[in-house]
């Protein structure tokens, strides 16, 4: 935020008050987006823990707060049982004996940020195969 309004040409002065003022009624605070970012990710894209990592990376979130958050988000709910509703959603009529489905599947959930171990579980792919 901070970077933002001096690229706008905001003064140093009014920034820094401005911020003071924001901080002391908690309407910033990195944790609580982050942890609202990766949550909203989670749920309403079937975002994996590596993508949600990258956008929070790219948001500027310090990576202590990323892997706490990452860490909390993905405990409650199983990143295998998430990883297996993309699939039951995207493939439900697909055989992944076919070398190509096999692919296309493995190829949406390393996009979607799935780590190669649950991938491997849910596929049966070795995790050094490209499949």
């Amino acid at each position: 935020m901070k970077n933002y309004l001096h690229r706008r040409g905001v003064a140093k002065a009014v920034v820094d008050a401005t911020l003071d003022k924001l901080r002391g009624f908690n309407f910033i605070d990195d944790e609580t987006f982050a942890r609202n970012w990766a949550l909203s990710r989670a749920q309403s894209q079937g975002y994996g823990p590596r993508r949600i990592e990258q956008e929070l990376k790219n948001k500027g979130v310090v990576d202590a707060v990323i892997r706490a958050v990452i860490k909390e988000i993905f405990d409650q709910e199983d990143e295998e049982k998430r990883a297996r509703t993309i699939l039951q959603k995207k493939f439900s009529s697909e055989n992944f004996q076919e070398p190509r489905v096999l692919r296309r599947a493995v190829a949406l959930l390393q996009r979607r940020g799935y780590s190669s171990k649950v991938i491997f579980n849910l596929l049966g792919c070795p995790i050094d195969d490209n499949c």
